[in-house]
């Protein structure tokens, strides 16, 4: 067996090497992230006018415009690259916002999926300047995910399941240590952050009305009883401190860690809108995290 550093690189990164059975996994995988950026850019479209536009609540104009003043010209291209420096009208800020859809679309159709994933990802750092990270935050975990699956995703226009060239084990490894990261430090946070309510079993009482994007599942979840809420407290902390390291162990357990984690997201989407790492985030002046 060849123990060159050489070879040991050529394991990791080379999809001639990579792992053969996870050849629909990554096509399902490409396909759902293609979805994501779809709902990223549509909502895009209705929001990014008030959000960073012209008559916005935090206009890319005006930063750009301090930036300009404060950095010579190539120094402020470095420092926030974006077409936007061309125009921040209204014209602009949907152009690329409908570009990111065209490319979002494209990817879920499995044509050319590392350009589009290129095309999404410079799309939406384009999109998210200073002023629009105030908002969109946790884009960060898609804008990471949509770069490291452009080394998972199989070369060439029309690929399909990529036969020839199985994903690499390191963009797998990667995208694996970005899923347990998401819950396990949402966990850590919790029990970090010296917020009472979740040492109390009682940081669930109060989330699904003062949650920014309730739904109408929500609202009958609110009012359940104590235990209920005090139960699902327990759950989470479990779920992102425990049951994630699932992911580490045989394949038999990673089975089981899909079935549990991804009915408990979907029930997390379905009572607020949320990905469950925004439990983490407490709500100032209300009595439970957000």
């Amino acid at each position: 067996m060849d123990t060159s550093p050489a070879s040991a690189i050529r394991w990791l990164f080379e999809g001639q090497q990579g792992p053969r059975d996870r050849l629909i996994p990554r096509w399902l995988l490409l396909r759902a992230l293609g979805g994501i950026y779809l709902s990223a850019f549509f909502s895009l479209v209705f929001q990014v006018r008030g959000l960073i536009g012209p008559a916005g609540i935090l206009p890319a104009a005006d930063y750009l415009h301090a930036v300009a003043q404060s950095l010579s010209s190539w120094q402020r291209i470095w420092y926030a690259p974006t077409l936007l420096w061309f125009s921040s009208g209204p014209v602009m800020l949907g152009a690329l916002c409908w570009a990111g859809i065209l490319a979002s679309l494209q990817l879920v159709l499995n044509f050319w999926p590392r350009g589009m994933l290129v095309i999404c990802f410079v799309w939406l750092c384009i999109i998210r300047l200073a002023p629009h990270r105030t908002f969109s935050g946790y884009q960060s975990m898609l804008l990471e995910a949509g770069f490291i699956s452009f080394f998972f995703a199989p070369p060439g226009v029309r690929p399909g399941l990529g036969r020839g060239h199985s994903p690499s084990r390191a963009s797998l490894f990667l995208l694996q240590w970005e899923w347990f990261r998401i819950y396990f430090q949402s966990g850590v946070v919790k029990l970090l952050s010296g917020d009472p309510e979740w040492r109390n079993f009682t940081a669930m009482d109060e989330y699904y009305q003062n949650g920014p994007l309730p739904t109408w599942i929500g609202w009958y979840a609110q009012h359940l009883p104590h235990w209920f809420h005090a139960a699902t407290v327990y759950a989470t902390l479990a779920l992102e401190l425990g049951l994630v390291w699932m992911l580490f162990l045989p394949r038999r357990w990673r089975i089981a860690c899909f079935f549990i984690v991804t009915p408990w997201q979907i029930g997390v989407i379905l009572t607020a809108k949320l990905h469950i790492s925004e439990l983490s985030r407490p709500r100032h002046g209300c009595a439970a995290a957000r």
